[in-house]
């Protein structure tokens, strides 16, 4: 009997607790739309099913360009309608030796500098400059143009690349870097071009890039550094040589932002860095300093026929 009456309190116990229960419970986790699986879940598989709808066979027989945006270093100074400073001694995130400042560049005659120079600043050794268009110029897709003189020392590291306006798909390198070119003082005329994302990025070394090498002194003569960046591909170029392409359909039929976070707006970035974990893998050359990259002019150029194309119009 005893047996009989615990059996009944437990039953009516349970049912006054689910009876009190609401019809939902959120616990703050993300949930997942129907059909979608988690990035962490994914395999192989799975990543047709969960790409959005794209067609990465597009047709560019009828792409023009028009110049939309362009910086020709006139005048006597930077425009600071179009360029901002960074101005910080952090290493840049790759254990870099300068600290950046306002004072290393220069412009006249048409040309832009920017002087690394070996000089005590706020417990640096070096200082030099980086400069962005953030906020300033910001683009999806074109031509990134750029004529430049490379500087010269083993331990200069000068930069010429793209970042992200917003960190869409998570931060570094989720959600990509473009280097339209690097050079490492130590390997004179090797020019890189180099794409970091989530699934290829020089955080565990597995970064996509090409190299090419040029007959002729890139830290004497002026040359073309450009990228295509086009909705499937990003094409580089020296002096109209296309040397690397990335198309992440050579890595899955539908490409998620994993391979190709490559949709939305980036910046560009103008910097000559000293030292840090690749420019500073064979030390630094103090008399080397100062030493420049020259900048002839930047330029933008892009299709009003990309939209209708992407659209499939």
């Amino acid at each position: 009997m005893k047996k009989l009456l615990i059996a009944c309190l437990l039953f009516a116990l349970v049912f006054t607790l689910s009876a009190c229960e609401p019809e939902s419970f959120d616990d703050g986790r993300p949930t997942i739309p129907d059909g979608e699986v988690p990035d962490d879940k994914k395999t192989d598989d799975d990543e047709i099913s969960y790409c959005k709808s794209k067609d990465y066979t597009y047709d560019y027989s009828s792409l023009v360009y028009d110049l939309v945006w362009s910086v020709e270093f006139d005048g006597d100074e930077v425009d600071s309608s179009k360029w901002v400073y960074e101005v910080n001694g952090d290493g840049g995130g790759n254990g870099e030796l300068q600290y950046y400042t306002r004072n290393n560049t220069t412009v006249a005659d048409g040309i832009l500098t920017i002087t690394a120079r070996l000089e005590d600043y706020l417990n640096h050794d070096y200082t030099s400059s980086r400069m962005t268009t953030e906020n300033k110029g910001e683009f999806t897709y074109g031509v990134f143009e750029i004529k430049a003189k490379i500087p010269a020392g083993r331990g200069t590291w000068p930069a010429i690349w793209m970042m992200p306006s917003t960190s869409r798909y998570g931060t570094w390198p989720d959600s990509g870097e473009i280097d339209i070119m690097e050079h490492v003082g130590y390997d004179e005329n090797v020019i890189h071009a180099t794409i970091h994302i989530e699934r290829f990025n020089g955080m565990d070394g597995t970064q996509k890039g090409g190299t090419i090498t040029d007959s002729q002194d890139v830290t004497e003569e002026f040359h073309v550094y450009k990228v295509e960046w086009l909705p499937d591909k990003l094409k580089f170029y020296m002096d109209g040589v296309n040397y690397f392409t990335y198309t992440p359909s050579n890595y899955a039929s539908c490409p998620t932002s994993e391979l190709w976070p490559y949709d939305g707006d980036f910046f560009m970035i103008l910097n000559v860095a000293v030292g840090g974990t690749w420019g500073g893998v064979q030390g630094v050359d103090d008399d080397a300093f100062p030493t420049s990259m020259e900048v002839d002019y930047v330029r933008v150029y892009q299709s009003e026929t990309i939209s209708n194309i992407i659209q499939g119009e």
